[in-house]
């Protein structure tokens, strides 16, 4: 594989991207150690056009799915709602509250009305991020536990199944979870990995599964 862009900005270390789903990966969201989410269009040369100042290092990003919205979160243990069609700090939309510790990943559901998130506190959390609801300010919906994180700190990430139905996530217990969205319950313990288990993510159409370990290894299965 060759490289095709390096876009060079940050003062730290990235630990999270994404890509805009409706502008056809061309516009790009990176969280950063150096406390700024930053956005970069491809088609422009390797600056970002954007800078999202943080008071605390960003380490999980995620777009909404029209692309005028995207999602950060770290050490602050909170989620930051910003319309990038604002200025940096007129942006600013709303912050989701109710992790304990550092979130890892932001993982939006596949018809753009939820967020996941994996955290540091042991927890998934299912977040309402449709513009309206019944109540505004409860936008926390749903509580997964069962995964652990440990020492190693790893921003362990998350993931839905392509109906949305099922989510999934990273688990230092050397062990894949999944859990039913609608109930919460865990439907699947998957053991195996003899590392920490970065990574998990479901196939876009067959029954299938398939997780990354600080093992060195990849396991795919049904």
């Amino acid at each position: 594989a060759n490289r095709i862009k390096k876009m060079s900005g940050h003062e730290g270390i990235v630990n999270a991207v994404d890509t805009s789903r409706i502008y056809s990966s061309k516009v790009v969201i990176s969280g950063s150690d150096d406390c700024t989410a930053m956005l970069w269009d491809t088609r422009k040369k390797g600056v970002p056009v954007s800078t999202l100042p943080h008071d605390y290092p960003v380490t999980a990003v995620s777009f909404g799915m029209d692309g005028n919205m995207v999602y950060t979160a770290g050490i602050d243990n909170c989620i930051t709602a910003w319309d990038i069609r604002g200025s940096s700090e007129k942006g600013k939309v709303m912050k989701m509250k109710g992790h304990t510790d550092t979130i890892t990943c932001l993982s939006l559901h596949p018809k753009g009305t939820h967020l996941l998130s994996n955290s540091m506190d042991g927890t998934l959390k299912t977040w309402d991020i449709r513009p309206f609801i019944p109540d505004g300010n409860k936008r926390h919906c749903k509580t997964f536990v069962g995964s652990t994180h440990n020492a190693e700190k790893g921003l362990l990430n998350a993931a839905w199944s392509s109906d949305g139905n099922m989510v999934t996530g990273g688990s230092a217990d050397k062990a894949v979870h999944i859990w039913d969205e609608l109930s919460s319950e865990e439907l699947y313990y998957l053991p195996g990995h003899k590392g920490c288990v970065n990574s998990v993510v479901f196939h876009p159409k067959e029954n299938i599964i398939a997780s990354g370990s600080s093992d060195k290894t990849i396991f795919v299965g049904e």
